[in-house]
């Protein structure tokens, strides 16, 4: 429990802010009314990001020290403030083109405009997180992996690995066959905000090749590595300001499909604001509760099962452009792979133990 003290905290400080803000603006009905929103909030945040938790462990489980302290201070400012509050606005002063203070002003004394503002392009900001969220998935999927899930399907998938760009090229024919579920207007600016997505993606891998470089050239001698230890070379997996520029923009991603969600529930966006901040604290704990009890190390396909989500929430998102998924669904898909693979690791561990014994 160590792990979450601070959430706790923070959780109690929330709801007593959100207290507030429901009472000063319509008494104790509104009280009851923003306790009640903020803890559905929080709760669908953690549900639809607990695959998020899984992925961000299995990365900083390599990392030193010092990068996993800034990745629990300054990126969970960045988390909790840029990408739940900051991040909206921002979008909604781009779009319309308004000032950022006029954003600001609309969000708190006309919430209504503001959140049909932001929902009008919804679709812009599915396609963007979804090409990101799907790159990650692909580039899982496509990855010689030591451990396979399902070993019929991922050790054919892998041998598409071996083609240079092959993820790039899958997500790019997703990304156009999305366009034809808008309409001609929309279709512009969704391709933009795909290829945007695509591009930061990549951008965040560059970043890594070229400090990976940097790493190889002092490392060289003497420094050999199979599958997995590679892997865990890249400068992402070693942390530093490749691996958290990774894990932001992963964690942003996530956030879109929250966000948007809030906004199905409720326009006011400090309640928005403290329950999906309430959510958040929490999957980053999960992450570092991950990390120090190595628990991906003993449910072998736990990974696997996230990867899965991150791939079915990236169609989820794109589908969204034209169709309404309940966030509820989404959610559950979620938790289904998660639960999946857990059941499958156990599994496993008992055909293990039981080859031991024999």
């Amino acid at each position: 429990m160590r792990h979450f003290y601070l959430d706790f905290i923070f959780t109690a400080i929330a709801l007593m802010v959100a207290a507030w803000w429901g009472y000063s603006h319509s008494g104790m009905g509104g009280l009851i009314s923003a306790l009640s929103i903020t803890a559905i909030l929080a709760v669908m945040e953690i549900s639809l990001s607990f695959d998020n938790a899984v992925v961000n462990a299995s990365v900083l489980k390599h990392w030193d020290k010092f990068w996993k302290m800034i990745f629990l201070t300054v990126g969970i400012l960045i988390a909790v403030f840029g990408m739940r509050l900051v991040f909206p606005i921002v979008i909604v002063a781009v779009t319309a083109d308004l000032g950022m203070m006029e954003v600001v002003n609309l969000a708190l004394y006309n919430p209504e405009e503001y959140s049909a503002k932001l929902l009008a392009h919804h679709a812009e900001i599915s396609a963007f997180g979804g090409m990101f969220l799907l790159l990650v998935f692909l580039n899982f999927l496509f990855d010689e992996k030591e451990v396979h899930w399902f070993d019929w399907l991922e050790s054919r998938l892998a041998k598409f690995g071996q083609v240079n760009a092959m993820s790039v090229f899958v997500a790019l024919a997703i990304l156009m066959l999305s366009l034809t579920w808008v309409n001609d207007a929309q279709a512009p600016a969704v391709l933009i905000a795909g290829v945007w997505g695509i591009l930061i993606y990549l951008g965040v891998q560059v970043v890594s090749g070229m400090l990976e470089g940097d790493l190889g050239e002092e490392e060289e001698e003497g420094n050999e590595s199979s599958g997995a230890g590679a892997a865990a070379g890249s400068a992402i997996m070693k942390g530093g300001i490749a691996g958290f520029l990774y894990l932001e923009v992963l964690d942003a991603s996530f956030s879109f499909d929250g966000v948007i969600g809030a906004f199905a529930i409720t326009n006011d966006v400090i309640i928005i604001m403290l329950g999906l901040a309430i959510g958040a604290m929490f999957v980053r704990s999960m992450t570092i509760f991950l990390v120090e009890k190595g628990t991906l190390d003993e449910f072998i396909y736990l990974e696997h099962g996230a990867h899965y989500a991150i791939g079915a929430l990236a169609l989820i998102m794109l589908l969204s452009m034209k169709f309404h998924v309940p966030e509820l669904v989404t959610g559950l898909i979620g938790i289904a792979f998660i639960g999946w693979a857990l059941l499958a690791s156990l599994k496993h561990r008992k055909i293990e133990a039981q080859k031991v014994v024999e």
